[in-house]
C-alpha cells in the first residue's frame, strides 16, 4: 500500500514537472490576451470589434498548422521512449522540412486572401477595412509562426517543456512592450509623483498587429535555435529531403488531426460570421468573453501536454502497466483543476468583463455567457484529456470523427436555428457551444471507459481473453 502511494505521487510529480512550464507558457499567452483586449479596448467597441472579427480564421490557420505538429509528436515521443534518438533526430528534421512547405505556402494563402476575409466574416462595413489591415499585418509573419508551433511540439514531445515556455514568455513580453509603444501617440504620464513624457507612434489597431508580428517573429527565430541545439532531437546533419519512413506515418496521424482541426476551426468561422451578423455589441462581447474563458482552461490544455508525451512515451516503451498508471493519475488531477477555475470564472466574470469595455450592454452580455460556459468546465477537462491520451499513441481518426459531429450537427446547427429561425442572440448561441461540449464529454468518457483508445490493451492477451 505504502508502495502504491509512493508511486502515485511519484507519477503526479512527473505529470506536474512537464505540464506546469506548459501552463505557464499559456498564462503568459493569456495575460498578453488580456492586456492586448484592454489596450485595443481603450479604443473603443469599433476597434475591438475589428480585431476580434476575424480571430477564428487565425484558429483556422493555426490549428491546421498545429495538426502537422501533432503527427511529429506521436513520432518523436514515442521514438525517445524506445530511445532510438536516430529516429527523433530524423523526425526533428522532416519537421523542419514541414516547416518550410507549410509556412510559405500559407503566408501567401492567407495574406492574398486579407481583404475579402472581413467580406466573408460578415464584418460590418465600417470596420472592415481595418479588420483587413489587421488581418494582413498579424499573419504576415506566419513561416516564424509556423515554426514556433511544430518545433515547439517537437521539443515538448522529447520531454523539453520548459524551452517553449520560455520562448513564449519572452515573446509575450515583447508584445506587451512593443504594443504600449504603437498603439497609443505620445502621451504624458505621471510616474512616481513627476510627469514623464511617453513616446508612442499613435497607429492604434494596426500598432497592435505591428506588435505582434514583431514579436512572433522573433519567437519564430529563437524557437528554431533551440531544437538546432537540443542535445537528443536536434536535426544538425540530417538531409531535409523528403524522407517516407518518416512522412507517411507522420502524416497517418497528422491528416486526421488536420481535418478535424480544419473542420472545426470552420466551424468558428461560420459560428463567429453568425454571431457578427447579431451587431458590434454582441461581436465585442464574444470577442472579450473567448479572451477571459480561454485563460480559465489553461490547466486542460498544460495537463494535455503532459498526457500526450507520457503516453507516447510509454506506448514507444511498451509499457502497459505505466499506461494504466498513467491513466488513472491524468483524470482525477484534471477535474480537479478545470472545477478549481470554472469556479474562479463563473464568480469573477463580470468582474473581468469589466476591465476590457466600458459598455454596460458588453459586459452585461459577457459575464452571462461566461458563467454559463463555467459550469461545462470540468467535462471539458475530461475531453482535453482524453484527446491528448489518443495523440500521444497516434489515435487522431477517433477525435475528428468525435469534434466534427459536435461542431457541425450540434453547435452549428443549433445556432442556426436559434439566430438565424428563432430569432435569439448571443446567450443562446454560447448555449449551442455547451452542448457541443456537453456531447464531447460523452464520447469521450465512453472511449475511455472502454479502452479503444489504449494500444497496448488491445496487444494485451489477457485482456482479449475477458472480452472474448
Amino acid at each position: 500500500m505504502i508502495r502504491l502511494q509512493s508511486e502515485s505521487r511519484a507519477m503526479v510529480r512527473v505529470i506536474l514537472t512537464l505540464a506546469w512550464p506548459t501552463m505557464l507558457e499559456q498564462i503568459s499567452q493569456s495575460a498578453v490576451q488580456y492586456i492586448d483586449t484592454a489596450m485595443v479596448g481603450a479604443l473603443g467597441t469599433q476597434a475591438t470589434a475589428a480585431v476580434g472579427a476575424t480571430s477564428t480564421v487565425g484558429w483556422l490557420v493555426f490549428n491546421s498548422i498545429t495538426a502537422f505538429g501533432v503527427g511529429f509528436l506521436g513520432i518523436i515521443a514515442k521514438a525517445c521512449g524506445a530511445q532510438d534518438a536516430r529516429m527523433a533526430r530524423r523526425a526533428a528534421a522532416q519537421s523542419a522540412l514541414a516547416v518550410l512547405v507549410i509556412g510559405i505556402l500559407s503566408t501567401v494563402l492567407v495574406t492574398s486572401l486579407s481583404g475579402v476575409i472581413p467580406v466573408w466574416m460578415q464584418v460590418e462595413p465600417r470596420i472592415r477595412p481595418t479588420a483587413s489591415r489587421y488581418f494582413l499585418i498579424l499573419y504576415l509573419p506566419l513561416l516564424p509562426r509556423t515554426a514556433s508551433i511544430i518545433f515547439g511540439t517537437a521539443l515538448r514531445a522529447a520531454g523539453d517543456t520548459r524551452t517553449p515556455m520560455k520562448v513564449g514568455v519572452w515573446v509575450n513580453c515583447i508584445n506587451v512592450v512593443l504594443n504600449f509603444l504603437l498603439i497609443y501617440p505620445t502621451r504624458t504620464a505621471v510616474l512616481f509623483g513627476r510627469a514623464v513624457t511617453v513616446p508612442g507612434a499613435g497607429m492604434g489597431v494596426v500598432g497592435a498587429a505591428a506588435a505582434s508580428a514583431a514579436a512572433f517573429t522573433w519567437g519564430g527565430i529563437r524557437i528554431t535555435w533551440a531544437l538546432w541545439r537540443h542535445p537528443v532531437i536536434s536535426p544538425r546533419g540530417q538531409t531535409l529531403r523528403p524522407d517516407p519512413l518518416i512522412l507517411r506515418p507522420c502524416l497517418r496521424v497528422a491528416l486526421p488531426n488536420m481535418l478535424q482541426r480544419f473542420g472545426t476551426s470552420l466551424g468558428y468561422v461560420a459560428f463567429a460570421a453568425m454571431i457578427n451578423s447579431l451587431g458590434e455589441a454582441a461581436t465585442a462581447a464574444h470577442t472579450i468573453a473567448n479572451t477571459v474563458e480561454s485563460a480559465f482552461y489553461i490547466p486542460g490544455y498544460g495537463m494535455q501536454t503532459a498526457a500526450a508525451t507520457l503516453t507516447g512515451n510509454a506506448y514507444g516503451a511498451g509499457d502497459q502497466k505505466r499506461m494504466k498508471a498513467l491513466t488513472a493519475m491524468f483524470l482525477p488531477v484534471e477535474v480537479c483543476l478545470m472545477c478549481v477555475t470554472g469556479g474562479a470564472l463563473f464568480a469573477t466574470a463580470p468582474l473581468l468583463m469589466g476591465i476590457f469595455s466600458s459598455s454596460g450592454e458588453v459586459v452585461t452580455l459577457g459575464a452571462t455567457v461566461l458563467r454559463m460556459v463555467a459550469v461545462s468546465e470540468p467535462l471539458y477537462g475530461v475531453s482535453i484529456i482524453v484527446e491528448g491520451m489518443m495523440m500521444g499513441v497516434g489515435k487522431t481518426k477517433t477525435p475528428f470523427v468525435y469534434n466534427i459531429i459536435g461542431m457541425w450537427c450540434v453547435r452549428i446547427v443549433g445556432t442556426f436555428l436559434c439566430i438565424r429561425l428563432l430569432g435569439l442572440g448571443l446567450v443562446a448561441a454560447w448555449g449551442c457551444m455547451i452542448a457541443h461540449n456537453v456531447l464531447l464529454f460523452a464520447l469521450y468518457l465512453i472511449s475511455f471507459v472502454r479502452g479503444t483508445w489504449n494500444p497496448l490493451r488491445e496487444r494485451d492477451p489477457r485482456q482479449t481473453e475477458r472480452s472474448g
